[in-house]
């Protein structure tokens, strides 16, 4: 007996043949190309996900991996290194085989993970609202320290790997950006981490203002915000290569790590390096949630972060490791 016509048509679909280029269906695909998840779906490590329905850009939350069915760690870790989770979490779970599949994990700014630890771990993305209480925080060391002293964190801070900041830009470099200064050019449509929860914000101030002083640090984060020139991210710097895709930007600063994620999957992306002098070092670190559910898995964590397996899924991006 036919299958009809409808499970046909699914079928084709699932099996994802590539339509024509320059056709209609063939311009949508590359179009949804462009949104997240950038990694086939590779940052869920849930051993049974059932229906895989992700249709970018309308039905997809980019910032939410694994499986809220009874998980075992629960992870708010910083968006600055998202492309890095599943690798890292698959390794994990090699070395420690009671995890494999039971990690659930979370990639948005810290300033906004640290207001839904605030909510009692319960957060909003769509219709879909859900709970989940964190076991470990994973950000900028000194945000860590921040909260272990104000008892939301508990010691030790675990420092893992640092990151620079770079320009990221469309290929070929179309608005000529050869550093830093250029980002107060009034002609110039950037796309900048949002001060309102983003911790980079402060370190790329704190590099605007090494290149061109106040001046031109109020010229990007206050004057072209003003004007509409400056486009404040919504996320997290996972909005800076969409919308230089898009076009709704020509320049912005995200740290290196995510320029070369970037040029690695093959999108028209590329990067201008800022010199050491006038760059703005972050350090990694995770910390232990206090009244963490799971705190042997936590410690797990905070163990194996540390190791060789760990850094081998940051190394490709640039990272650089904290010396044991």
């Amino acid at each position: 007996m036919k299958a009809p016509f409808v499970q046909v048509l699914l079928a084709a679909c699932l099996v994802g043949a590539a339509a024509p280029p320059g056709t209609p269906a063939g311009r949508l695909e590359a179009a949804e190309a462009q949104y997240p998840p950038w990694q086939g779906g590779r940052n869920n490590d849930a051993a049974k996900q059932g229906l895989v329905f992700t249709v970018p850009p309308a039905d997809i939350m980019a910032d939410f991996h694994g499986s809220l069915d009874d998980p075992q760690l629960v992870l708010y870790a910083s968006g600055n290194y998202f492309f890095a989770m599943a690798n890292l979490v698959r390794a994990f779970g090699d070395a420690y085989p009671a995890y494999r599949g039971r990690v659930f994990y979370e990639t948005l700014p810290p300033g906004l993970l640290m207001k839904q630890l605030a909510e009692g771990g319960t957060v909003t993305s769509g219709n879909l609202t859900f709970t989940v209480h964190p076991d470990v925080m994973m950000a900028e060391k000194g945000a860590r320290e921040t909260w272990v002293k104000d008892g939301r964190l508990a010691t030790p801070v675990v420092s893992f790997a640092t990151n620079d900041l770079t320009i990221m830009i469309p290929k070929d470099n179309p608005a000529h950006i050869t550093g830093l200064a250029d980002l107060g050019r009034p002609d110039l449509a950037v796309i900048m981490p949002n001060p309102a929860f983003e911790g980079v914000a402060a370190q790329i101030r704190a590099s605007l203002v090494k290149t061109g002083g106040e001046a031109l640090a109020s010229a990007v984060y206050t004057g072209k915000v003003a004007d509409g020139s400056t486009v404040l991210t919504r996320i997290h710097h996972r909005q800076t290569p969409l919308l230089l895709m898009q076009g709704l930007g020509q320049a912005g600063v995200t740290w290196t790590s995510e320029a070369l994620f970037q040029e690695q999957q093959g999108h028209p992306i590329s990067h201008v390096a800022i010199p050491p002098e006038q760059n703005t070092r972050a350090v990694y670190s995770a910390a232990i949630v206090t009244g963490a559910p799971h705190i042997e898995a936590a410690q797990a964590w905070l163990t194996f972060i540390r190791s060789d397996a760990a850094f081998a899924a940051f190394e490709p991006f640039g990272f650089q490791r904290v010396a044991q």
